[in-house]
This record gives C-alpha cells, structure tokens and sequence, in this order.
C-alpha cells in the first residue's frame, strides 16, 4: 500500500502538509516529559538530568555547578516542550526575578503553529517621538488578524525606559520590536510566557532595593514611632533599676566586707578587757614603825 502526500492551503499563503496511509492516519503523539516536581522517581530523575548540565560549558554562568537552578530550568523546558538548553541559555534572572529572552519568545510563539509568523507594522514618523510599532499575527483556525499594543518613542520616554536603558537611543527599532512583541502574545496568548516578563522589559523596570533593617525613623508611621519610643523608654527605666541594684549590692558587700570577723571580735574584747584592768603601782618608800626606832 503506497502512502498519499496531500496539502491544504489556508488563507493563500499557509500550507499544511499531511501525510496519510490507506485506511491509516499517521499522528505523531508528544512525548511524555517526567515530573520533576510530581514524585520521588521524578525528582531522583531530573536532578540527574540537570547534573549533566551544572558540568556543561555550554550553558550561561548562572547554571555551571548551581543543581539548583538546572533543575528549575529543566523543569520550565518540560513545561513548555522545549528543548532544555535552549531554555537555560534564555531563562535570564533580572533583579532576582527570572526573565526570558524576547526573541526566545518571539520564537516560542512562532512554534506554535497556531498562528502565522509574528509580523510588525510602523506608525508614525522615523527620527521622531510619535515613531512606533505594534506586532500582528493571523489566527490559523479563524483567519482573524490579531493585533498588539502600539509602542511608540514617546511613549518609552514618559515611562522612564529611554532614560534608564540606553538601548533605547542606540537601538530604537530592535526595543520596539521587541517590546511589541513581547506585548502581543501577552495579550494574545500569554499561556505562551507563563506569566514571565521579558529581560528588557524588566531592566526597564523601575526597580529600587529597600534594606528593611536600615529603616530610619523619618519612614516610620506615627505609631510605630510611639511604640519606639516606648520601647526605648522601658529600656532606659530597666537600666535605671538594674543600677540602683548594682549600688545597693555593692554597699552591701562593702560592708559585709568590714565587718569583723569571730576571732578579731574575740581578741578585741581581750585587748579592751586588759585596758580597764587596774596597774599594780609601785611601792613607794616607807617609814620605819616607831617600836623599831626605839630599839635602836
């Protein structure tokens, strides 16, 4: 039995080909990825996997020697049935949020196969601030056109991104496209990024880190200036207290410290018992009885 080669043209320009057998149909089913994340076999699985990887030099610095990462990588690239590799060399973290790389949007969406090849139309004049685009794609199964957001100059200047990226004066044309882009299939199919903002958009971002134990007193709302004060106040009493104590015990030990003990009060008493004791006086000269003087 021979096989039949047939195609299917849709709106004039897209062509599906199809290949069948008599009385068969050849589908080809999606391999079946692990769950990394969904059992013990799963996760033994993948860390295996990702070590493989950690060991590479083909992927980013991010990844060499982190398991870690590896495996959350791997994981986004079953998810998305996508290569791993390429996944990792896309998957950028910005700020510490994990971001993707436009074009590697850009060409998920195009993988699709849902809709035509992403397209971009210009508005506005080049050179000037109304200059823009906005990207569009045709709806296989509808043949409707979709369309994105326009993204202008102006419009990069007054949310700040012309200032804090200067990709925007080097490279306008490439930021809008990608911009764009990165818009449309938000909008359009958003299930494609997983709800990830892409690397440019968030280095637009206005991002400013905030040290919670560096606080100063002036960021402090009312009560938790009360509270503050309070708590310093029962610190510096506690510390009163605890000094008048040291004092007392202090005192205390000092005298403790005089006070004679047992046998210094016995021999004291024997020393002031011998100064009240009368002094035997001497015998001074005597005169003879007269009973002696008239035998003389």
């Amino acid at each position: 039995m021979g096989n039949l080669n047939r195609q299917v043209v849709i709106n004039g320009n897209l062509k599906i080909k199809i290949m069948e057998e008599t009385k068969e149909l050849a589908v080809i089913q999606p391999q079946k990825g692990i769950n990394i994340f969904g059992s013990i076999e799963g996760f033994e699985a993948g860390q295996r996997i990702a070590k493989v990887f950690t060991q590479s030099s083909f992927v980013p610095d991010a990844y060499k020697g982190n398991i870690g990462n590896c495996l959350i990588g791997l994981n986004m690239a079953i998810r998305m049935n996508a290569d791993p590799l390429m996944v990792l060399q896309n998957l950028v973290a910005v700020h510490g949020t994990p971001t993707f790389e436009a074009k590697f949007a850009i060409a998920c969406f195009n993988a699709t196969g849902k809709y035509s090849t992403l397209s971009y139309a210009e508005v506005g004049e080049r050179g000037k601030d109304n200059w823009g685009m906005y990207a569009y794609a045709i709806e296989v199964k509808t043949g409707e056109v979709k369309k994105g957001p326009v993204v202008t100059i102006q419009m990069a200047k007054d949310e700040g991104w012309y200032s804090r990226n200067p990709k925007w004066k080097n490279i306008p044309e490439l930021m809008l496209r990608y911009r764009s882009a990165s818009w449309f299939i938000r909008t359009t199919d958003p299930g494609i990024m997983m709800g990830f903002q892409t690397k440019d958009e968030a280095e637009d971002a206005d991002y400013e880190e905030i040290s919670v134990t560096n606080t100063s007193t002036e960021q402090l709302s009312a009560e938790e200036k009360l509270a503050q004060a309070q708590q310093q106040e029962e610190q510096q009493a506690n510390t009163q207290s605890l000094d008048m104590n040291n004092g007392e015990n202090k005192e205390e030990n000092r005298a403790a410290d005089n006070s004679p003990s047992d046998e210094q009060k016995t021999a004291q008493t024997a020393k002031n018992a011998a100064q009240t004791k009368p002094k035997a006086q001497p015998m001074g000269k005597q005169e003879m009885p007269d009973i002696f003087k008239q035998q003389q």
